[in-house]
């Protein structure tokens, strides 16, 4: 039941998997599911083997030590997941159909079945190479920021201004607004739009905290697949 043996590739797959049309464990907001699979993890993902996965394990890393308040009650990393792992496929099964004609259980001859051996073998690269030349969809997902300012002097213009001016491919600048959070003082709320191959929101959050003139804290309000 449930993710398992997370120190391991094949239990990376499942997440993976798992994570390919979802953005978190269980929902739409980081919860103490979150926090468990994490945990179980030994390190991040490869992000080249498991793009979902190390997409995700970026997100989570992003809370710091806000995990802890994530909603929930947090069980072991076998309880969240998948029901069980999807069986491997069989090399054979996604070949040619013409290789029906090839007996993979050899014969007396062993000549012609090195020959049957060397045809299967031959016909699976061909597969494989046709796979892994066909283009593969671009990750994206939409963020939003909470920028604090100081106090109710900062000039607020000039701090969206700011953080509008980084730019850098894969990263696209949407919506912002001014929200209060008393005390006259109003946080920006700006939504972006990142390919998460080339963005990295955590570089993100530390460019824009570093106008120190207008900014105090960031803070990731809402982190989705897209």
């Amino acid at each position: 039941m449930g993710f398992s043996a997370l120190d391991s590739d094949a239990g990376v797959a499942v997440l993976n998997s798992y994570l390919e049309e979802r953005s978190y464990i269980e929902g739409y907001t980081a919860t103490q599911a979150d926090v468990a699979v994490f945990e179980a993890l030994k390190s991040a993902p490869n992000s080249e083997k498991f793009p979902h996965a190390a997409r995700w394990f970026k997100h989570v890393t992003a809370h710091g030590g806000k995990k802890a308040t994530f909603p929930g009650t947090k069980k072991a990393a076998s309880a969240y997941g998948p029901a069980g792992a999807p069986a491997a496929p069989a090399p054979a099964a996604a070949a040619d159909d013409d290789e029906n004609d090839i007996d993979l259980f050899g014969s007396d001859d062993e000549e012609e079945d090195a020959e049957k051996q060397a045809e299967v073998a031959r016909r699976l690269a061909e597969y494989n190479a046709k796979k892994a030349a066909k283009p593969k969809p671009v990750a994206k997902s939409m963020v939003i920021l909470d920028v604090k300012p100081w106090d109710d002097e900062t000039d607020m213009k000039a701090m969206e201004e700011s953080v509008r001016s980084i730019q850098k491919e894969g990263l696209v600048w949407g919506t912002a607004k001014l929200v209060a959070i008393g005390y006259g003082i109003k946080k920006l709320q700006i939504t972006a739009v990142v390919e998460d191959d080339k963005v990295s929101v955590d570089e993100l959050t530390e460019e824009i905290q570093g106008f120190e003139d207008y900014v105090q804290s960031v803070d990731i309000q809402a982190f989705n697949k897209l």
